[in-house]
């Protein structure tokens, strides 16, 4: 074997391991920033941005239905007080 085919089956090896590093982080919901820090993919303010949006959008829909809905004034004063107490 000569040194430049030793030099090549190394950058091939080298290659090869990188891809398989990225694979298996990305596997575990992290990957790697410009300068080699693992970060995650998802951080915990935007988790829980993502969490607050979907109550709200469940709460739009409850709205929603109240509002274009007929119903009378009692059952109507009780669903407002249900939402109240969540």
């Amino acid at each position: 074997m000569s040194f430049w085919t030793f030099v090549f089956m190394c950058v091939l090896a080298g290659m090869a391991y990188d891809l398989y590093r990225k694979k298996n982080l990305a596997a575990h919901g992290h990957w790697e920033d410009d300068r080699g820090r693992i970060q995650p993919l998802h951080s915990a303010d935007e988790s829980a941005l993502q969490r607050e949006l979907q109550d709200l959008r469940e709460r739009v829909k409850v709205l929603e239905r109240i509002a274009t809905d007929e119903h009378d004034p009692k059952r109507l004063s009780a669903e407002i007080e249900r939402l109240r107490d969540k």
